[in-house]
């Protein structure tokens, strides 16, 4: 009866007995149909398939709608440890260090240690959607295996797990119910999702059925424990009474209650071992805020053969009132006493149900069945039993009122009893206190209610973050070319300065590089809150290749020591036993470097030490830890150390900064596929370290060092007059490129001050090359670009950016609109010049080709 979900298996291919690649790892998961089919293509599951490591390999399409991520965010860049809640994930490997008796460490190890080794693995956890908010999961774990059974990656497939919680919580608050239901082995309470597959199996449904609530939940339906054939008939039943075709299957058990209408029936059940035993069960649908439903819920309790007098006419959960043919009470069990508070004695042969039943509903129901049945009705008795006088199944909600006057809601099933030759002769009610259930609805409808006010005050700070991120985007843009402009000047003229001639004088020399430390540590700065915002963009890339870290190192040694002696701290570096390399981008591991090394040094103790030491992992990773002896942060610090524009409070202080650096290495640690951490002490100090994956792979030779001198270009002697158009409206930045132009005497320079001007001068002139601002007062740069691609007699024309807007969407908006280069703002002078060269040789070839396509 039972079918147990058989895990994913990756098929052995001979080919990869030498390791299977990346590709091969996602071809032979797709290759497997009946997953592709499921998972894969399915909305309903998130399907996260990791390499041996936990790096997500596939995201599938229900991993993008739960988690709001797209694939390409994730992939190659994250484990499913990043979007877990970081507490459970501690105390899940606290649980199986215990457990399993050997350490294990919080993170993607938690969680599939157990796959890992051969342990099948279904537990429950949070994920942290992109927009923050969570929601609870169901997930399976599965090792995937090569042909040698090595394993190469992990596959996590998660159900959201929302409608379950919702209910827990709904019944849960319902003191009663939990009580009476979910920690009582005398019912079987059974919650499925909407689509049937039970999510809850208390324990009465493992004592009743035989099996554990792992065989079943996230695997079958009720259906697959109940009677097939009474599934045929009940689906008759109810396609005849509700004039529509029903299934049989699940749908036969919920069909009423999807419906809204009350539902309580008879039915088989099947254990386990093959047994059968028959069963009451009450059918509830389980609702949203949006009344769509999520969910049924099933409770049942055991008739057992032979026992049906015993299990109504003796239990105090169940009034049972047996009446004769006109209505009269026969029999009031002690369920009756207990709920209504008569004895036996004070109504048998004295009232009838009708007597202790609330008269307006009396009138109100006959008359509802009246204009149902087509006959006139009496108020009284005769509504409460006329369906069943006719064979017609009825249960029905009515307000029973008690011997001391207070009044509780009921559901009632009756029953006409009949004697050898099918006469009526006297009605059986059997009746169930609704309270609890009332309870559970009126809680549920304040749920409801608080979740509407709760998506309406979510959804407003949606709006007021979309504002906020877009106000911040326009600030980063905007700062970013205010500062670079005036920067553009600073350094551009002190470039001039260091390589003009005759050379300055050794105290002009020293002025010279100060104007320059001091210019370039501020464009790294911006460049710093550039980048950020490129991370949170999600546009960052990155090129990872084999990198000497040693040499890395001892780069940043060199860089950082000058920096220490003057604050008087005492720096130690490691001296490597042999080369490391890892694979990683040695611009940004350089970068993340130095921002630890920087700040070691200036939250330090004056005469204190900086130690750096490294360290081999046996997952081949190397860490590299720098150790200050500062003041240490607290735990609470330590919390907020990684957030935006935070600086823990030294924003008074003396030390420069953004409170960003930390931010933007952590990210860049985590794209290069590392991780990044602190430990500290008050008092004590604090360790920042990071890890690295460590390759075999020898360094490529790296690319010859910029010269920091200007070079001069070689002009041929007669060579042609060349003609450069730059439109600038700032006299700086004029004066700037007219003294790098004097430099070069085979090039004539045009200026313009404005876009309408600079497309004019254009036109009448056709420049080799125009240099082209962005923003200009009249029309832009990019609009003045457009004109001049328009016109037949300009097109041809290269046209380069010189802009101050560094933000990377100003340039890939500048390139997608034509630009043939696009240089930022402040201009590096041998960038500069070799641009220009570029677009002055594809400006000659360019008219070479088109004098002869114009040869007769």
């Amino acid at each position: 009866m039972l079918e147990k979900t058989s895990a994913p298996a990756i098929l052995e291919d001979p080919d990869n007995a030498d390791g299977i690649m990346e590709g091969r790892r996602q071809e032979t998961l797709l290759k497997t149909g009946a997953l592709q089919n499921a998972i894969f293509n399915s909305a309903n599951f998130s399907s996260i398939a990791t390499d041996a490591k936990g790096v997500i390999q596939i995201f599938n399409v229900g991993a993008e709608r739960m988690l709001g991520y797209t694939a390409a965010e994730v992939m190659n860049k994250i484990t499913p440890a990043n979007i877990s809640d970081p507490q459970e994930l501690i105390a899940r490997a606290k649980a199986l260090s215990v457990e399993f008796a050997t350490p294990i460490k919080p993170g993607f190890e938690a969680l599939v240690f157990k796959a890992s080794r051969g342990i099948e693995d279904i537990y429950e956890l949070t994920y942290i959607r992109k927009d923050g908010s969570r929601f609870p999961a169901v997930v399976s774990v599965t090792a995937l295996r090569d042909a040698q059974d090595a394993i190469i990656g992990y596959l996590l497939i998660g159900t959201d797990n929302t409608a379950r919680k919702q209910a827990e919580e709904a019944l849960l608050k319902a003191g009663a119910l939990q009580s009476a239901i979910f920690n009582s082995a005398n019912f079987s309470s059974i919650a499925t999702d909407a689509k049937g597959v039970i999510q809850i199996f208390n324990v009465g449904a493992e004592r009743m059925l035989g099996y554990t609530a792992a065989e079943v939940m996230n695997k079958i339906t009720p259906a697959d424990i109940s009677d097939p054939q009474e599934l045929i008939a009940r689906a008759k039943a109810l396609s005849v009474e509700l004039a529509t075709p029903i299934t049989p299957g699940f749908e036969a058990l919920v069909f009423k209650a999807s419906r809204g209408i009350e539902d309580i029936y008879e039915l088989t059940y099947i254990r386990k071992d093959g047994s059968r035993f028959p069963a009451v069960v009450s059918v509830t649908a389980l609702r949203d805020a949006q009344d769509a439903i999520i969910g049924y819920l099933l409770i049942g309790t055991e008739l057992k053969a032979g026992a049906l007098q015993s299990a109504i006419f003796n239990s105090a959960n169940f009034s049972s009132i047996a009446t004769d043919a006109k209505g009269v009470i026969q029999i009031f069990n002690v369920g009756a006493e207990r709920m209504l508070g008569y004895t036996a004695a004070e109504v048998m042969n004295k009232i009838t149900p009708a007597d202790i039943s609330d008269p307006q509903e009396l009138i109100a129901r006959a008359k509802a069945l009246s204009v149902e049945l087509a006959t006139p009705i009496t108020p009284g008795f005769e509504a409460l039993v006329f369906k069943a006088s006719r064979g017609i199944e009825d249960i029905y909600e009515l307000t029973y009122i008690r011997k001391d006057g207070s009044r509780f809601g009921a559901v009632v099933s009756v029953t006409a009893l009949r004697d050898a030759q099918d006469a009526i002769i006297g009605y059986l009610l059997i009746g169930t206190d609704n309270t609890a259930r009332q309870l559970v609805e009126e809680e549920r409808a304040r749920l409801d209610h608080a979740l509407q006010d709760k998506n309406a005050e979510l959804e407003s700070a949606k709006v007021v973050a979309e504002k906020a991120n877009l106000a911040k985007s326009d600030f980063l843009s905007s700062m970013s070319h205010e500062l670079r402009t005036p920067l553009s000047a600073i350094l551009g003229f002190a470039q001039l300065m260091d390589s003009g001639s005759p050379l300055p004088t050794a105290s002009q020399k020293r002025s010279i590089d100060q104007i320059l430390q001091a210019g370039w540590y501020l464009l790294e700065l911006i460049n710093e809150i550039l980048d950020l915002a490129l991370i949170e963009s999600g546009k960052l890339s990155l090129s990872l290749e084999p990198i000497s870290l040693t040499e890395v190192v001892r780069e940043c040694q060199a860089m950082i020591e000058p920096q220490a002696q003057k604050r008087e701290i005492r720096m130690s570096f490691p001296q490597f036993e042999i080369p490391y390399f890892v694979k990683a981008e040695r611009t940004r591991v350089k970068q993340v470097l130095i921002n630890l090394l920087s700040n070691a040094i200036k939250y330090n103790k004056v005469g204190g030490t900086v130690v750096v030491e490294y360290t081999i992992s046996t997952e081949d990773r190397i860490r590299i830890s720098v150790k200050d002896t500062g003041d240490g942060l607290t735990p609470d610090k330590l919390m907020q150390l990684f957030q935006p524009f935070n600086r823990l409070g030294q924003e008074a202080g003396i030390e420069e900064g953004t409170g960003i650096g930390l931010v933007v290495s952590k990210r860049l640690v985590e794209l290069m596929k590392g991780v990044i951490g602190v430990e500290s002490t008050i008092g004590g100090g604090s360790v920042f370290w990071i890890e690295l994956n460590l390759t075999p792979e020898l360094q490529p030779a790296a690319d010859a060092p910029e010269p920091t001198a200007i070079v001069r270009a070689q002009i041929q002697a007669g060579a042609q007059l060349r003609t450069v158009l730059y439109v600038e409206d700032n006299p700086a930045n004029l004066m700037l490129v007219e003294d790098l132009m004097a430099r070069r005497p085979d090039i004539r320079l045009l200026t313009a001050r404005d876009g309408t001007r600079g497309v004019e001068i254009a036109r009448a002139s056709r420049p080799d090359v125009i240099l082209m601002d962005i923003n200009l007062p009249g029309i832009s740069g990019i609009q003045a670009m457009r004109i001049l691609a328009e016109d037949t007699s300009t097109a041809h024309i290269p046209v380069v950016a010189l802009s101050a807007n560094a933000i990377p969407r100003d340039i890939e908006t500048g390139l997608k609109t034509g630009f043939f280069r696009y240089l930022t703002k402040p201009i590096k002078v041998n960038e500069f010049m070799d641009t220009l060269d570029v677009a002055l040789k594809f400006a000659k070839a360019r008219l070479a080709r088109t004098d002869m396509a114009e040869r007769p």
